[in-house]
């Protein structure tokens, strides 16, 4: 039976996007671009697998923005592309190849910077790729288009009832596409500008199937900008959630706090690695939609939890939150201990938190103190953590 890949490609630059980090890792409404673009395919049962192709420079940006995604296990490692975007899709189709894609597979072509692919289009898709073999998704054109020379002047006007503007993904049969790329180079051709012209260009006919308004690609910091209006106008329903853990401290050489190992005199106690930052923010989480709390998802009685890492509960509340159409505007921790001490540490955590969450480091926030020698924190008996989160929700209908 044949087997759906998808192929993203984020391997450019974005100049056109203004200075800082290329678009597609640009933060849009708390997460980076090519989260939201990824986050249309790794979670699909009828996508076998995703590969991204990025920049040779762009491992540790890819990384963050992989982190936190539900359906990992469909996400192949990333693909170095070439210096155009041409260049990156063959590399792309290469690798797909060497994993073990046939010919008769399907595989979508999508841009990075395109995060609006909903399931619908997704579908459409991967059907008119299995019926025509080479398809592309198109929106009708209701401006007049001028045809211009270099000068400016108009030298025509087409007629657009027969113009589509043309999105991604676009879909083909594998061996077709990758054996239409093969030609191309061997044909001396590094300028063709989509996948379709590829096609087009080995003599393949491509059809045009129903595309979306909304499947909207962002190329300057103006859309960049009106993305981020489009889904904060969305999510108007904001919730706070908190969270509470404490743990004692036991015989040991290091505790886990907000991720990090510390060396320390003792270890804290618990079912788990008893990190009391992770606990107290994987509460906070499943606060904000009513989902009960750690111990309801992760039973203490139920050994294979011992001993396990706590990135994995505050990723699994991070999969709930977003499973919802939420997304994380903060996440704040204070921690009450008189040793080891936070500061050092804190940017670490601030990072490693920011990882499991699929958000920015500047939305985490972590606040420490003592208790003034007063108490069982005081005493150095244990450390107690609470956590403090603030999500955005699409407004349903009661």
């Amino acid at each position: 039976m044949e087997r759906v890949h998808v192929l993203v490609v984020a391997a450019g630059r974005g100049s056109r996007a203004g200075e800082g980090l290329p678009k597609q890792y640009r933060v849009l409404a708390g997460r980076p671009v090519l989260a939201r673009t990824l986050e249309a395919f790794v979670d699909r049962d009828d996508v076998a697998g995703v590969a991204t192709v990025i920049h040779a420079d762009d491992r540790a940006l890819y990384d963050g923005a992989a982190a936190g995604l539900a359906g990992r296990d469909r996400l192949a490692a990333p693909v170095t592309g070439g210096a155009t975007r041409q260049d990156s899709v063959r590399a792309g189709l290469d690798a797909l190849a060497a994993r073990g894609a046939e010919p008769d597979d399907i595989v979508l072509i999508h841009d990075g910077a395109r995060p609006f692919a909903m399931a619908e289009l997704v579908a459409r898709a991967i059907a008119a790729a299995a019926r025509f073999g080479a398809a592309v998704p198109g929106c009708a054109v209701f401006d007049t288009v001028k045809a211009v020379d270099a000068s400016g002047r108009i030298t025509g006007t087409p007629d657009r009832s027969g113009l589509r503007a043309v999105q991604t993904p676009q879909s083909f049969r594998f061996g077709l596409i990758r054996e239409a790329h093969g030609r191309a180079v061997a044909e001396g051709r590094h300028d063709l500008t989509d996948d379709a012209a590829v096609a087009e260009f080995a003599g393949h006919a491509v059809t045009v199937f129903e595309g979306d308004p909304a499947n909207t690609k962002i190329t300057t910091s103006s859309d960049l900008q009106a993305a981020e209006l489009r889904l904060q106008t969305a999510l108007l329903d904001v919730r706070t959630g908190q969270g509470f853990d404490v743990h004692s401290f036991v015989e040991g050489d290091h505790v886990w706090l907000g991720g990090v190992k510390i060396p320390h005199t003792r270890k804290l106690s618990g079912h788990s690695d008893a990190d009391v930052v992770l606990h107290a923010l994987t509460d906070a989480l499943l606060a904000t939609i009513g989902d009960g709390d750690i111990g309801s998802h992760f039973p203490p009685s139920d050994m294979q939890w011992k001993g396990a890492s706590s990135d994995r509960f505050l990723r699994h509340a991070v999969e709930r939150v977003r499973a919802r159409g939420g997304v994380i505007a903060n996440i704040n921790a204070t921690i009450v201990c008189e040793a080891p001490r936070i500061g050092p540490h804190r940017e670490a955590m601030q990072k490693r938190i920011a990882e499991i969450a699929g958000i920015g480091p500047d939305r985490v926030g972590i606040t420490a103190g003592t208790s003034e020698r007063m108490g069982f924190t005081g005493r150095e008996e244990g450390i107690v953590a609470w956590g403090l989160a603030t999500v955005r929700l699409p407004v349903t209908a009661d």
